[in-house]
């Protein structure tokens, strides 16, 4: 999301009352320690009827707009169930889960208990969400914007470039739902299934753009291998095989991906990223193609 600027501040200090106002409204009872991320915030509540459930309250931003609509397609299939929202105030009601995630396995285990959720997923996007070939052509553009001194491979910038807008004209780019940040933290464990999706920043995309944060996350783990070419490989092999995803096309998304994630890094300076997050993007790109 960037740094933090003054919207987020008002949105924080305001954050206590709009808390009250959605109790309220919704006769929920809090109970148990709230819990936060990035950009939300999430009670244990107890409905009027006696069911227990999470009250979620997020910053309002674009990735999340569309949030609800997502878990309400899905309609819990293979994620979290949405139980009642508010869109205008990027208020959600969602059913109980458990704190354990995806971290809790082993990291190509969790790969494919996430790569598994894929198909369940990915079902026909409606007209109202975002396109991702929109999102593939600006970043076609962004990308070749990066001066020659940027402290990349220019050969990546240029094929992350032409990757991108090869994908922005192709019809397959566009149609499916997709989650758009399925990672570890985003599968947490339940009582309905063994395990849940959650926290979705939803497009009418393509399948093969989940992979990435995948790679991503957990990066310490890759790095304390002492081989980060085999452990980048071993989570994309394994995504892949799972899902049963087009390798080729998988790994081109990756690419334009972590290459964004450098423009990113070099344009729209946040302090909430790690400080290896340069480094990381251009090793994976390396990896998954080399």
């Amino acid at each position: 999301m960037g740094s933090r600027g003054p919207d987020w501040q008002i949105w924080l200090d305001g954050l206590p009352k709009l808390l009250r106002q959605l109790l309220a409204d919704w006769r929920l009872k809090p109970g148990g320690e709230a819990t936060y991320g990035e950009c939300a915030l999430v009670v244990p509540v107890t409905t009027a009827d006696g069911v227990e459930a999470m009250l979620k309250v997020g910053f309002p931003h674009w990735e999340a707009e569309h949030e609800h609509l997502a878990l309400r397609d899905w309609n819990g299939d293979g994620a979290i169930r949405l139980l009642r929202a508010d869109p205008r105030r990027y208020a959600l009601l969602l059913e109980k889960a458990h704190p354990r995630d995806l971290t809790s396995l082993e990291d190509v285990e969790a790969c494919e208990v996430a790569a598994s959720a894929y198909k369940r997923l990915h079902i026909p996007a409606g007209l109202q969400y975002r396109l991702l070939s929109e999102q593939a052509a600006r970043w076609s553009q962004e990308l070749l914007e990066l001066p020659m001194s940027a402290p990349v491979p220019r050969r990546y910038v240029e094929q992350a470039a032409a990757l991108a807008r090869d994908f922005a004209t192709d019809p397959a780019c566009d149609g499916r739902l997709i989650h758009g940040d399925l990672h570890y933290a985003n599968v947490l464990a339940s009582d309905r299934e063994p395990w849940l999706i959650i926290d979705p920043k939803p497009l009418s995309g393509d399948p093969h753009y989940e992979v990435a944060p995948l790679l991503w996350n957990r990066w310490p783990e890759v790095v304390a291998t002492g081989d980060i070419r085999t452990a980048v490989r071993s989570r994309f092999h394994a995504i892949v095989d799972t899902a049963e995803l087009d390798e080729e096309r998988a790994r081109d998304w990756v690419i334009v991906r972590e290459l964004v994630n450098v423009r990113w890094t070099l344009t729209e300076p946040d302090d909430l990223l790690p400080d290896d997050w340069l480094t990381r993007a251009i090793a994976i790109a390396k990896a998954v193609q080399d």
